[in-house]
């Protein structure tokens, strides 16, 4: 393991604790409320359980970090371990200078000596472990590494955006990620066999250490992947809380999950997928706007009669493919497709990052020059797929959603690519 992965491994974890620790508040709140609406009827027994209550929640909370983190030890745990260690060092030493013991005493007082040297040493290398991970700070998104240039022209656009997010957020955010994630399809089974196989005791574990309910009614291997669901999401609502937690999210990190098996190297390249992709989750809908805008030009660009009919019918701004925009086609195609597109879209989105402009990229005589907006030109191209029956059987914007909403399963993936990069190539000049 690299310095790098140890360090997001760290940061990874820090989040998850961050969030087990609101859970356990969540947990005690809803204790409180429950009492505060059953005693009704007697103040000394008001009084009893109020004096009771609070030592068994204590105590649950303690067994339950405990077992969700069985390698942590607490500060006290350090300190009465460490002071049980030393006197019965100095107590050994004293017996073995004592002439009524002889040989068997002072094995004994060596063996003694040498578990306590171990709990210290083990103490000590527990400790600095923990002092590292405290002294980290609680990772957080930022600009660096991001598309800069586009976030801040987003930004300046925007109408301000709350970024400092209510504990009653967090919970609101927790409630849709758990439904969300229990209601995720199993379309990903046949790509990840090894998930797949995943026995149910494994599966309720996983579950238990996000403290998800309700999936008594589905599969093993589905209740692991909404377990890793909910712990991801989490992470992220804490990692980014301008942003936190959008319906959609879950089809994003949905295909990552079924790749990747360990949630510290998912949880990173979901969070590099959305520095691309979080502006479809603004408040504002800036950044979906502007996208929206660009189909719309497209359209406009290739296919002048089809943007008038659909100026006619009030759907010029393309507001029924929106979407295919904030999910990213992830609902249009199958699980395979959906990696096919993406991973197009990301080579293209990395030769643009490498500085291959489309002068150099038509010296090397290759097909469309790399984009940043791939996904909209294809998304232009599904929908000039349809112009005839757009035209000559649509009255209205909701006849038109509805077709884009039954679109699934009915689209040719690389015939769909193909369509998009001449799109690319004949009207980029045009728009951009």
């Amino acid at each position: 393991m690299t310095v790098l992965d140890d360090l997001c491994r760290k940061g990874y974890m820090l989040l998850r604790k961050h969030c087990l620790r609101k859970n356990n508040e969540e947990s005690k709140r809803s204790i409180n409320r429950k009492e505060s609406i059953s005693s009704g009827k007697v103040k000394e027994s008001v009084t009893s359980v109020g004096s009771e209550e609070p030592e068994k929640v204590s105590v649950d909370d303690h067994i339950t970090s405990e077992e969700e983190n069985p390698c942590v030890i607490s500060e006290q745990e350090m300190q009465d371990k460490t002071g049980k260690a030393i006197p019965e060092n100095q107590a050994d030493e004293s017996l073995c200078s004592s002439s009524s013991r002889d040989e068997d005493e002072s094995q004994k007082s060596d063996v003694t000596h040498v578990e306590a040297s171990r709990d210290d040493v083990a103490s000590v290398d527990q400790s600095s472990v923990e002092d590292e991970e405290e002294s980290m700070p609680l990772p957080k998104y930022s600009n660096a590494g991001g598309n800069i240039e586009a976030e801040t022209k987003l930004s300046k656009d925007a109408r301000p955006v709350k970024s400092a997010r209510t504990v009653e957020d967090f919970e609101t955010w927790q409630r849709i990620i758990r439904l969300d994630a229990v209601r995720a399809n199993n379309e990903w089974v046949s790509y990840s066999p090894s998930q797949a196989a995943v026995t149910r005791e494994k599966a309720i574990d996983s579950a238990s250490a996000v403290c998800l309910k309700d999936y008594d009614h589905l599969e093993a291997h589905r209740i692991h992947h909404a377990s890793r669901l909910v712990a991801i999401l989490e992470a992220y609502a804490t990692y980014d809380p301008e942003i936190g937690y959008c319906q959609g999210m879950s089809d994003l990190l949905a295909p990552l999950i079924a790749v990747l098996e360990e949630d510290d190297e998912a949880f990173w390249c979901f969070a590099g997928f959305m520095r691309k992709a979080r502006h479809n989750f603004r408040l504002d809908e800036v950044g979906i706007r502007r996208q929206l805008n660009m189909v719309s030009k497209i359209i406009k660009t290739k296919d002048f009669h089809l943007y008038r009919h659909l100026e006619m019918l009030e759907a010029a701004d393309c507001f029924f493919v929106y979407r295919m925009v904030v999910v990213m086609f992830r609902r249009e195609l199958t699980f395979e497709q959906t990696l096919s597109l993406w991973e197009v879209m990301w080579a293209d989105q990395a030769a643009r990052r490498a500085g291959i402009a489309r002068s150099s990229w038509g010296k090397l005589r290759l097909g469309a020059p790399p984009t940043d907006d791939l996904l909209l030109y294809a998304i232009a191209a599904s929908v000039l797929e349809k112009r005839k029956l757009i035209i000559e059987s649509y009255s209205s914007m909701d006849e038109i959603i509805r077709d884009c909403n039954s679109m699934a399963g009915q689209l040719d993936i690389w015939k769909l690519l193909d369509d998009a990069h001449d799109l690319v190539v004949t009207v980029q000049d045009r728009i951009e």
